[in-house]
C-alpha cells in the first residue's frame, strides 16, 4: 500500500538493506573495526567510555557496526586486558547493554573476533613473552626477534576459544561475529600466506591446507552456535608484499611475495565453501601497511578494483573498504557491481552521523576524514586510546559532548587557521557569541599551503568543511583586521582565544638570506618558484611531503636531514603506514636523501653538508627549500597578559604541532568556556 511518502536521495544504492546471512541490515554502511585498544576494564571488557563510542555511531544511522578486535584468549599470546578487549564472560553485560541500545537504534552489530597478532605484535606490549606465529620467523617490528611457531595443539586450542568466545558473544544478543583472520598479515593470515607458513602438519602445506585453521573456526564457532548466526571473515585479497618488511605501492611493478590476487580469489572460494557468510575485504600486510591503513597519499577507492574481482567469484554478500567515505564514491561503487555495501572505518570517527546526514539531505556538512592516523592509530601506538584528530570526543562521547551554554558570552577569536576555526565553531554551537578577527583575507591558516599537493586535497576538504560549518552558524568574521591588544580591549569581549599561529623557522648559516633560499609555505604558495634542481632542507613530513610535490613536477630534489632517519624528530610521532608510503614514494620517485647531514652553509649554486663523521660535500642546487619547522607566534599574547580576563593560546601559537594538535587546542577550550 502506498504511503504518499516520497523518498528522494543522490545515494540510493547506500540506503538500501541487505541481508547477511540470517540477519536484515537497513542500509548498506558498515562501520569497519578499528582497535578500540585502551577503552577496556582491566578485565577486558568494553569499559563504558567503549559502549558510548559505538553507540553513538548506531545514533548516527550505520546499519551494521563491527567492533574493533577482542581476543578470544590470553595466554596462548598475552596482552594486557585493559589494552585489547577479551571476550570472557566478564564480557558480557556490558556487550548485552550495547546490543540493546544498538538494536533500538535501529543497527546491527557484529563483534570481530581474533586469533592473535603472531607476528606483527610488538615485543615490548606482549610482557617479556616470546611472539608466536604459524612458524618460526621473524617478528615485524623487530627482526631480531623470532617467533615460536605454535604447536598443532595450541591451535586447536585457539579454535575451540572461537567457538567459546562466539557463544559468549550471541548469549549477550549480538547479532554475529567477524573474524579477524584471513587479512594484513595477523596471526590466521600468517597460516594461509606460504612466506610465513612452513609448516608440516594440517595447518601447513598447500592452500587448502593452510587455510584450514579459518575453515576449522568457521565451522566450530556454526557447531556451536547454530548455522543461521552469521560469520563474516576480514579478508584480504591480495597482500602488496613486495619484500619482508616492503610493500608495494600503487602502479608499481612487482612480484608478489604474499597472496597473489589469484589465489586470494582461490582462498575466498574455500572458505565461502566452509560457512562464510561475508567477506569485509581489503588488500594489504604490515609489511604494506598502507594498503590496509590507507594514509592520505592513496586515492579515495584504492581497493575497489581488487574487491570487485572477489564479487565475481563468491556468491555471499562483498563488503569493500579503503578511504570509501566519499558518498558520491560509496553509491556508485555498489551501483556499478563492484560490491554489495561499502565499510567507512575512519570517516565514521570524524562524522559519527555520516549516514544520517545523507538521509537528510546534508552530504555536504559530513565532516572529513584527512587521513592523517594521528587521532586513531597514532595514539594506540602511543598507548592512549582511540580517537581522531578532527573530532576530539571520538572515545569519550559522553564526557566530551558540546552543552549549551547557560549564560552566553561574547567570544572574540583572533586568528583563522584550524585552531581558531574549531574554537569559533565549537563556541557558536554551545551558544556562545563569537566574533572571528582574521588578519589576511580568507580563512585557513597553514591549512591553505599545506592542501596544494594533490595527494592533500583532504586537507581542502577539511577546510572548506569548516568554512562551510562556520556559515551555518551566526558568527561574525571580519577580514583584514591587523588585531592590537587596543582593538581587543575595544571590543569588551568576556573570553579572547588567541590563535595566532606560527610562522616558518630560516637556518642559522651563512647564506640564509640569498634569494633562491624559499621556505615550505613560499614554495606551496608559489610566492617563490622552485628550479630545476632543489634541495630541500628538512626531513621531517613537511618537508618530505614538499620534496614529493615538487618531484612530481619534474624537479631534481635532494632531501637534506640531520638525523639518521626521516621524520622521527617530532615530539609526536608520524604514523606508521604514513610514513613508510611517504618514503617508499620519495624513493620510487627519484628523490635523493642525506640523512646524517647537516647544513653548513648556503651558496648561490649549491649548499655545504657535512655528514656526522665530519666529512664535508656541496650538493648543487638552484634553489634552496627550507622545512626545519615553525616558530609560534606569540608577540600579541604577550601584550594583553595581565590586561583583560579569560585569554587563551591555542593552536600553533601555543605549541606548533600538527592539525590534531590546533583542533584539540580550539575544542578544549570552547568546550569549557
Amino acid at each position: 500500500m502506498a504511503t504518499g511518502i516520497e523518498t528522494r536521495t543522490p545515494y540510493p544504492n547506500l540506503l538500501k538493506p541487505i541481508r547477511i546471512g540470517s540477519v536484515e541490515i537497513r542500509n548498506r554502511v558498515a562501520m569497519g573495526a578499528m582497535g578500540n585498544f585502551n577503552l577496556a576494564t582491566p578485565d577486558g571488557a568494553f569499559s563504558q567510555r567503549c559502549v558510548d563510542y559505538f553507540i553513538e555511531r548506531a545514533r548516527g544511522g550505520v546499519g551494521l557496526i563491527v567492533t574493533g578486535v577482542c581476543k578470544i584468549e590470553n595466554e596462548i599470546e598475552f596482552f594486557p586486558p585493559s589494552t585489547v578487549p577479551l571476550i570472557t564472560p566478564a564480557a558480557g553485560p556490558p556487550l548485552l547493554e550495547l546490543s540493546e541500545a544498538v538494536h533500538a537504534l535501529g543497527s546491527k552489530i557484529f563483534v570481530q573476533l581474533a586469533g592473535g597478532f603472531g607476528r606483527v605484535a610488538h615485543p615490548a606490549m606482549l610482557g617479556g613473552r616470546q611472539p608466536v606465529s604459524a612458524s618460526a620467523i621473524p617478528n615485524y617490528w623487530d627482526p631480531a626477534v623470532t617467533c615460536r611457531e605454535l604447536s598443532t595443539d595450541e591451535v586447536e586450542s585457539l579454535v575451540h576459544s572461537f567457538g567459546v568466545a562466539a557463544e559468549i558473544v550471541a548469549e549477550a544478543g549480538v547479532d554475529g561475529v567477524e573474524i579477524h583472520a584471513v587479512h594484513e598479515g595477523y596471526l590466521i593470515d600468517q597460516f594461509a600466506v606460504a612466506m610465513f607458513n612452513r609448516r608440516t602438519d594440517k595447518y601447513g602445506g598447500d592452500l587448502r591446507g593452510r587455510l584450514t585453521f579459518p575453515v576449522e573456526v568457521v565451522k566450530e564457532i556454526k557447531r556451536r552456535v547454530g548455522a543461521d548466526f552469521p560469520v563474516s571473515l576480514r579478508f584480504s585479497v591480495k597482500s602488496q608484499i613486495k619484500d619482508w618488511g616492503q610493500g608495494g605501492l600503487p602502479g608499481e611493478t612487482f612480484e608478489e611475495r604474499g597472496r597473489d590476487l589469484e589465489e586470494g580469489l582461490q582462498a575466498a572460494q574455500i572458505l565461502e565453501a566452509a560457512g562464510y557468510d561475508a567477506f569485509n575485504a581489503h588488500c594489504g600486510s604490515y609489511d604494506a601497511w598502507y594498503w590496509a591503513h590507507p594514509p592520505t597519499y592513496q586515492e579515495h577507492g584504492v581497493l575497489v578494483p581488487y574487491v570487485a574481482e572477489l564479487t565475481k567469484v563468491v556468491d555471499v554478500p562483498v563488503l569493500v573498504a579503503g578511504r570509501m567515505e566519499i558518498p558520491e564514491l560509496a553509491d556508485r561503487t555498489l551501483q556499478e557491481g563492484k560490491a554489495d555495501m561499502v565499510t567507512i572505518a575512519r570517516g565514521l570517527l570524524t562524522d559519527p552521523d555520516w549516514v544520517r546526514k545523507l538521509e537528510t539531505g546534508r552530504a555536504e556538512h559530513i565532516r572529513p576524514c584527512i587521513g592523517c592516523h594521528e587521532g586513531c592509530l597514532g595514539r594506540i601506538f602511543m598507548s592512549r586510546p582511540l580517537s581522531c584528530a578532527v573530532n576530539p570526543a571520538v572515545g569519550r562521547e559522553r564526557l566530551y559532548a558540546l552543552e549549551p551554554v547557560r549564560e552566553p558570552r561574547k567570544v572574540l577569536v583572533v586568528g583563522g587557521g584550524v585552531a581558531g576555526m574549531e574554537a569559533a565553531r565549537a563556541a557558536a554551537l554551545r551558544g556562545h557569541e563569537v566574533v572571528v578577527l582574521e588578519r589576511g583575507d580568507h580563512l585557513g591558516g597553514h591549512l591553505v599551503e599545506a592542501a596544494v599537493p594533490a595527494f592533500k586535497h583532504d586537507l581542502k576538504r577539511l577546510l572548506d568543511w569548516y568554512e562551510l560549518e562556520l556559515a551555518d552558524q551566526p558568527i561574525e568574521i571580519r577580514f583584514g583586521t591587523d588585531v592590537t591588544a587596543e582593538l581587543i580591549a575595544a571590543e569588551r569581549p568576556d573570553v579572547t582565544i588567541l590563535a595566532t599561529g606560527s610562522h616558518s623557522r630560516l637556518p642559522q648559516v651563512r647564506g640564509a638570506e640569498l634569494p633562491h633560499v624559499a621556505t615550505e609555505v613560499e614554495l606551496l604558495l608559489g610566492t617563490k618558484t622552485a628550479g630545476d634542481q632543489v634541495v630541500m632542507v628538512g626531513g621531517g613530513m613537511i618537508g618530505c611531503e614538499t620534496a614529493l610535490w615538487l618531484a612530481q613536477q619534474g624537479k631534481h630534489v635532494t632531501i637534506v636531514e640531520q638525523l639518521d632517519e626521516l621524520m622521527v624528530a617530532t615530539q609526536v610521532p608520524v604514523p606508521h603506514a604514513n610514513r613508510i608510503m611517504l618514503i617508499d614514494m620519495l624513493r620510487h620517485i627519484g628523490v635523493e636523501i642525506a640523512t646524517d647531514s647537516y647544513l653548513a652553509e648556503i651558496g648561490t649554486d649549491g649548499v655545504t653538508v657535512t655528514s656526522g663523521d665530519f666529512r664535508s660535500r656541496t650538493i648543487p642546487a638552484d634553489t634552496v627549500g627550507v622545512s626545519i619547522g615553525m616558530e609560534p607566534d606569540r608577540e600579541l599574547y604577550c601584550s594583553l597578559l595581565g590586561l583583560l580576563p579569560s585569554v587563551y593560546l591555542v593552536g600553533d601559537a601555543q605549541e606548533v604541532r600538527n592539525v590534531m594538535g590546533a583542533v584539540w587546542d580550539g575544542y578544549e577550550v570552547a568546550r569549557a568556556i
